[in-house]
């Protein structure tokens, strides 16, 4: 059985003074606070959501 592709998120910046559709989003993630880090399925829609909060996050490890 082939094993699922996962990606590893660090917030790095503040939502604070941003939309709030990318707070709702960094929510959606796992992530709501600096420095949490989030496990998630590497899927075409959290790679959505990835690229609408790009510069409020870091990709910590890809596998």
């Amino acid at each position: 059985m082939a094993t699922k592709k996962t990606i590893t998120l660090e917030q790095v910046r503040s939502a604070n003074r941003r939309p709030a559709r990318q707070t709702e989003t960094l929510v959606g993630l796992g992530l709501n606070k600096l420095g949490r880090k989030a496990t998630l399925e590497d899927t075409p829609s959290t790679r959505g959501m990835l690229k609408k909060v790009q510069h409020l996050v870091r990709i910590v490890d890809g596998k």
